[in-house]
């Protein structure tokens, strides 16, 4: 909220996603149940408005939809109707049909997204969902979002190091490894990567989450956290090695801990953020905590990306 500053509420670049996917619907949804207040963060999309105009007629919302030819001109036009900086798409989009020539639009959408933000034409991006099959299929080299838009920030010339972070009420909590197969986690996961991750949460929470000292609780890898070798090694010689460097740097630190039991209710309220090992052991208990509610953020950008 910004009632007490004189500033303008801050723009968000908004990608169109997949145009046959439920990200329109998402953005044409958010727009007509937009707050009136003065204070209301406006949003611009990057997208092809006939794809905003035709979804709108099909749900039934009345959301008039008009280009804009700049960023900063959704600010004049968010209370009125749908701002949207065009990214023609090649087709007709039909929802729930994929379409490989649209691949292009998609990743230039993400692309002028977050040079918008980098620019400081907008001040945060969020992306909606995208199918990573079909851009692969174009040749889109990158693992998905978070590693395309850290990617992006390099070539600005920017420092990067991004991180996922799953965000709802009851919980924050990180994966070292996002998208890669199960069989893989292991040799992915090395000290290095695990230092890195568990600075950048660190840092984030202080700076976007105002926590000051941020207690981070960190899981093992095997059941049981590896039983003191019994279970697996890696407890032993990475993540606790890890861990205590970290906390001989002055981080509020603990771990490893078992990740059948980090999460439950009586726990949680001993520290602010988990950072856990691959995707399932950290996605599991927050969508099953906040399926619907939960927040996708990605820190180590040099700018605000959420999902």
């Amino acid at each position: 909220m910004h009632a007490q500053s004189n500033s303008p509420p801050p723009l968000i670049a908004v990608t169109m996603g997949d145009p046959a996917g439920i990200g329109p619907d998402i953005t044409l949804s958010a727009w007509a149940d937009r707050n009136a207040a003065a204070d209301t963060a406006p949003f611009v999309v990057l997208g092809d408005p006939e794809l905003f105009q035709a979804r709108a007629e099909i749900l039934g919302l009345d959301v008039p939809v008009r280009t804009v030819p700049g960023a900063g001109d959704a600010r004049a036009v968010f209370a009125d109707a749908l701002p949207v900086l065009p990214v023609r798409l090649p087709n007709p989009v039909s929802a729930g049909v994929r379409d490989p020539a649209g691949a292009p639009a998609i990743i230039d959408a993400i692309r002028r997204g977050a040079g918008l933000v980098m620019a400081g034409a907008a001040d945060a991006l969020m992306t909606n969902p995208i199918n990573k099959e079909l851009l692969y299929e174009a040749g889109f080299k990158h693992a998905g979002h978070t590693d395309f838009l850290g990617a992006l920030a390099i070539e600005h010339g920017e420092t990067a190091n991004p991180v996922m972070m799953l965000v709802c009420p009851e919980l924050r909590v990180v994966p070292v490894t996002v998208h890669i197969p199960l069989k893989d986690v292991p040799n992915a996961l090395t000290k290095e990567l695990l230092v890195r991750s568990i600075r950048t949460t660190a840092d984030a929470l202080e700076r976007y989450f105002g926590i000051g000292s941020p207690r981070i609780a960190v899981t093992g890898l095997n059941p049981h956290a590896g039983e003191n070798g019994a279970m697996g090694k890696e407890e032993t010689t990475m993540i606790a090695p890890a861990v205590d460097k970290l906390r001989a740097e002055g981080l509020d630190l603990s771990g490893p801990y078992p990740a059948d039991t980090i999460f439950q209710p009586r726990l949680r309220a001993g520290y602010d953020a988990v950072v856990a090992m691959y995707h399932d052991q950290a996605l599991i208990p927050v969508k099953t905590l906040a399926f619907d509610r939960a927040v996708n953020v990605t820190l180590g950008l040099p700018f605000i990306r959420t999902s």
